[in-house]
């Protein structure tokens, strides 16, 4: 999705630039007006804001990473904003219920990764870096009275999320209402010409033009990415419901996840991650070979994207798992039925979490095998004791450690 650097900043017409912005976004508003920008002539202040509730990005945070890399190869500048205190509130968006509050040396400690992390995408050079603290920790209560008289409950309550829990009886806590509050006056404090953001992010940038407008700045313009489904190809990429893919992920780690998803989510991801459809005639194992070694290679190098293609031949197009580099587990003391060792492989190896039923599952399909033979009774009881291959599914697999070990 990253673009092609011109051979000076801002040397394409604003029409070509216009169409290479377009690729992959999900919705601008408006193209006009983004038009209307790019003839400026002047380099664009793009906004991304993202929170730190956790460590480590995952390919769904690269999406508007992505995007603005693309501003920046055509001459943009990123503005980076950390919200050490948005995060502190917690983005309410597409949530039916409260988020858990972070302290700020909490939001501050998940911060500390961030830069590294963003620079596997962003043009440091034409990157700054902000974090919305320089203008909310100075606010007195008077400032925040008067910034909250900008915006109507009325408004707020056209937020769909917080109609749907109102409607419900679910509570929404007022602290809720003031994220979308800030995420807009960032806006205004950095000047945006340009607000990124996934699809759920539309209601918070539209805030930002509004408290823009009041400010008497020209508004920006909201350029939204699509939301990246998580493994499960169901939920949004997430942490907290461990379908997700970092970008801190170990190489061959990596590249197991994304090679275990199911083909329609692979081709769903194409466009999304790679800016270009996948081709009809590809060969699905092919193509999802070459996805997961394109993001290796993205955010590893293109040693360690041969080096996980290499390794996933040799455990799985080789069937040679007892020669390949496979995490360890000890399932000593674990239920010795196949159901609860399937559950603790997963969870030691790969810190995945699956359900009974999802283990059951497996198993009946005929995925999980010990060493080398398939294992399709739940309620058999394999012989762990001296260790082996515990094959999972078609891309994962622990090496058991004997008990004596």
């Amino acid at each position: 999705m990253s673009v092609t650097p011109p051979s000076s900043p801002l040397s394409l017409s604003p029409e070509a630039a216009l169409d290479q912005l377009k690729i992959g976004a999900a919705q601008i508003l408006s193209e006009a007006e983004l038009l209307e920008k790019l003839r400026l002539g002047r380099p664009l202040r793009v906004k991304l804001g993202v929170d730190p509730t956790s460590p480590d990005l995952h390919l769904g945070h690269t999406i508007a990473l992505q995007k603005m890399r693309a501003f920046q190869d055509l001459g943009h500048r990123g503005i980076l904003i950390i919200g050490d205190f948005t995060a502190m509130i917690g983005d309410p968006s597409g949530r039916s219920a409260t988020r858990p509050q972070l302290t700020h040396y909490e939001v501050m400690h998940n911060a500390e990764t961030y830069r590294n992390q963003a620079f596997k995408v962003l043009d440091p050079a034409r990157t700054t870096i902000r974090f919305n603290g320089e203008w909310f920790e100075p606010m007195g209560f008077e400032d925040v009275v008067k910034l909250n008289s900008r915006v109507t409950l009325q408004q707020m309550l056209q937020r769909e999320d917080f109609r749907d829990r109102v409607d419900k009886g679910q509570p929404v806590s007022l602290h809720e209402l003031q994220y979308p509050i800030m995420q807009g006056w960032d806006s205004v404090k950095i000047e945006a010409d340009v607000e990124l953001g996934a699809t759920d992010q539309l209601f918070n940038i539209l805030v930002g033009r509004d408290l823009q407008k009041q400010s008497g700045q020209a508004q920006q313009v909201a350029l939204l990415v699509p939301i990246l489904e998580g493994l499960d190809g169901v939920q949004k990429m997430s942490k907290s419901l461990g379908n997700f893919v970092g970008v801190t992920d170990a190489p061959a780690e990596m590249f197991g996840k994304v090679m275990s998803v199911s083909d329609e989510l692979m081709a769903r991801w194409y466009p999304v991650l790679l800016g270009e459809a996948l081709a009809a005639e590809a060969h699905p194992m092919e193509a999802k070979k070459q996805l997961a070694a394109r993001l290796v290679a993205r955010f590893h190098s293109e040693a360690d994207a041969a080096a996980a293609l290499a390794d996933f031949n040799t455990r799985f197009s080789k069937r040679d798992l007892e020669h390949a580099d496979l995490p360890e587990v000890r399932l000593a003391g674990v239920a010795p039925d196949a159901v609860s060792l399937v559950i603790a492989a997963y969870a030691e190896g790969f810190k995945i979490t699956k359900s009974r039923g999802d283990a059951r599952r497996l198993i009946e399909g005929g995925s999980v095998q010990w060493r080398g033979e398939k294992l399709a009774d739940p309620k058999a009881t394999p012989d762990v004791s001296a260790g082996g291959v515990l094959r999972l599914d078609k891309t994962r697999a622990v090496r058991v450690a004997p008990d004596a070990y």
